[in-house]
């Protein structure tokens, strides 16, 4: 089932494109990553989901009805530009935030209490948010935007301002929170989290989808049909389209198929000493998000 289904959404900003027919379906309980350059139409789109802006054409449904003020509480934003207010406490800024999504003041007092003692950080309860550093005041933000357990949450750059210890403690979070099955739309520029945490992508440029797939469909579509091979050489002469990557106990180098089945290179590389591994080329996301825009640009 899809939590949620875009059909030809457009939107523009007087002259300027935002979005322009974007179709999405996003299922169920999956990690979907919407990528793109800053400009892309990403925060628009996601604006319009949280009923932020209107679209001015096009429709967006929730679990199969069309999305209406209703569906806000079974959805949680963490928004690029943060918004705490500076000057409460800790405990009373979640509070305030968890009894603004619904929550009784028992269940609120109970969610906060356990996710400070969750993301350890429950010495800073009494502590103003203007006296945290960026990354504790993130900590914050996020616990506010999950503290309702929403099905759906949107995470605008979730990582931003994070060192790498505590977006790995955010980038578990994000697991954990998965496999109780809330679906996540994750806006990033940062290639890495998606390789680790996305299971479904869309790219977005100059307004555009250019993109979508799964993360292993996507991969598989613009693999270069090479193979890395680590072998420990016995003969000096290798194929000159053997291309050494690595040299220290073993040699490692990308070759290509150039019209061989897999069995066909594994059994000519055999000829050329001990076979240490063999493994299919996959670009990275960065790579194909890369040369998707240039590909873009140049038309």
């Amino acid at each position: 089932m899809d939590i949620l289904e875009i059909q030809n959404l457009n939107k523009s900003f007087g002259p300027t494109k935002a979005l322009t027919n974007i179709n999405l379906q996003i299922p169920k309980g999956v990690i979907f990553g919407l990528l793109g350059p800053n400009g892309a139409g990403k925060t628009t789109l996601i604006r319009i989901i949280n009923q932020i802006i209107d679209s001015d054409s096009g429709s967006v449904y929730f679990k199969g009805e069309p999305l209406v003020r209703k569906h806000i509480a079974n959805i949680g934003y963490l928004p690029e530009e943060r918004g705490l207010y500076k000057k409460m406490k800790v405990w009373d800024q979640l509070i305030y935030f968890a009894r603004l999504k619904g929550l009784t003041a028992e269940m609120a007092k109970e969610r906060v209490d356990f996710w400070l003692k969750k993301m350890e950080i429950s010495l800073w309860k009494d502590k103003r948010i203007d006296d945290l550093s960026k990354g504790m005041a993130q900590k914050i933000q996020f616990i506010s935007t999950v503290i309702h357990e929403p099905e759906l949450l949107i995470l605008d750059e979730p990582f931003s301002g994070f060192d790498p210890v505590n977006a790995e403690i955010i980038k578990d979070q994000i697991i954990e929170l998965k496999n109780k099955g809330i679906t996540f739309l994750l806006s990033t520029h940062r290639m890495e989290s998606v390789e680790l945490l996305c299971e479904q992508i869309a790219m977005f440029h100059q307004s555009e989808k250019i993109l979508e797939g799964s993360l292993n469909e996507v991969k598989s579509q613009f693999k270069p049909n090479e193979y890395e091979i680590n072998i420990h050489l016995t003969s000096t002469q290798i194929p000159k389209n053997w291309n050494r990557i690595s040299s220290y106990d073993n040699d490692t180098f990308r070759v290509p198929l150039n019209g061989k089945s897999t069995n066909e290179l594994l059994e000519e590389a055999m000829q050329f000493g001990l076979i240490k591994g063999f493994s299919e080329v996959l670009p990275t996301m960065e790579e194909i998000f890369i040369q998707q825009v240039k590909n873009y640009n140049n038309g």
